[in-house]
């Protein structure tokens, strides 16, 4: 009996709720908010991302080719690569606090996972038969978004010349897709509905690399980190006149693009609050973190839904149609 195939965007809910563990994270560090609620969503999130593996391998193992497939698709290889990048971010948050020996080699182990499947990836999108109107925003994940977040966990262990090298990467690869993907936005069809989520992941980049410059600074606000929230802002903004293309949508896992995307805009929010002159910050930080919080609470709401209607995961194929006796011995 083969098993339910589970599509690779599975793995964007245990990284929207590693963002969100984020976000709980910096405000935590800013004493604002106590620390158990960030732990209990790393905690969280390890499972979910267990469950997530367990589930797409078994789907995909019992499927002939299934693997091969998904890592050589040109629209969803890119999310291949959040098997690695959570393991790497939850261990950064959860372990490095608690046990930075065991955390640097958690870390380090999927930076190096990171960095390969990275590499493989880009080297099948130049090798491989694409279209450019196959590219989307998650083109993003595999390079520039694993190369910032392991830029940020590297300087978490307290390796900053990894972490310096990884943020090259990371910002390098950012520009160069960024490029490719607004011009395939811009000029282009528009992106199939099941895609169409994957926009909301161009506020990430800028929040990203705010982050992994500002765990390379020691946390404080220069030229550098003003620069990337500049652009950073201007794709929150953008994010508005595309509202009326998310409205249309009927709700799949797709929508989980938008929970880490936005919990990396709220982390870099909290990071400014907390290092500027402003007046009652612990205001500001509270509702930021109320606002991502209800609404990553918001999707989770509407994917139990999904399952317990059996909607969620795309239909299994049909079997294939049984051939009789009298058939077979006539060719």
């Amino acid at each position: 009996m083969t098993a339910t195939r589970v599509p690779l965007t599975l793995f964007g809910i245990p990284f929207g709720v590693a963002g969100l563990a984020g976000t709980w994270g910096a405000a935590a560090s800013a004493g604002y908010v106590p620390r158990w609620p960030g732990d209990a969503l790393i905690a969280l999130g390890a499972v979910l991302w267990l469950a997530a593996v367990v589930l797409y391998f078994r789907g995909a193992l019992s499927t002939k080719g299934a693997l091969v497939a998904d890592l050589t698709s040109g629209i969803v290889s890119p999310f291949a690569s959040l098997m690695v990048i959570i393991p790497m971010l939850l261990a950064a948050q959860g372990i490095v606090p608690h046990a930075l020996g065991a955390g640097r080699v958690v870390v380090d182990i999927f930076i190096v996972l990171t960095l390969l499947l990275g590499s493989w990836l880009t080297g099948q999108w130049i090798y491989g038969s694409f279209e450019l109107d196959q590219m989307h925003p998650g083109y993003f994940l595999p390079t520039a978004a694993g190369g910032l977040i392991a830029s940020a966990a590297a300087s978490a262990v307290g390796q900053r010349g990894l972490a310096e090298f990884m943020l090259g990467l990371g910002v390098i690869c950012w520009l160069m897709l960024g490029s490719l993907i607004l011009g395939r936005l811009f000029f282009r069809p528009s992106l199939p509905a099941a895609l169409t989520p994957t926009m909301a992941i161009e506020v990430a980049p800028g929040a990203v690399a705010s982050l992994a410059v500002l765990a390379l600074n020691g946390n404080r606000i220069d030229l550098p980190v003003a620069f990337l929230a500049g652009y950073g802002l201007l794709m929150v903004i953008a994010q508005i006149r595309l509202f009326p293309a998310y409205r249309k949508l009927s709700f799949g896992l797709g929508f989980w693009s938008f929970s880490f995307s936005w919990a990396a805009v709220a982390s870099a929010t909290m990071h400014w609050i907390a290092l500027s002159d402003l007046a009652g910050p612990r205001v500001y930080a509270c509702l930021v973190l109320a606002a991502i919080t209800v609404f990553v609470a918001v999707l989770a709401a509407f994917t139990v839904r999904a399952v317990s209607r059996g909607q969620l995961l795309p239909p299994a194929p049909p079997p294939p149609p049984a051939r009789d006796a009298g058939a077979q011995s006539d060719r």
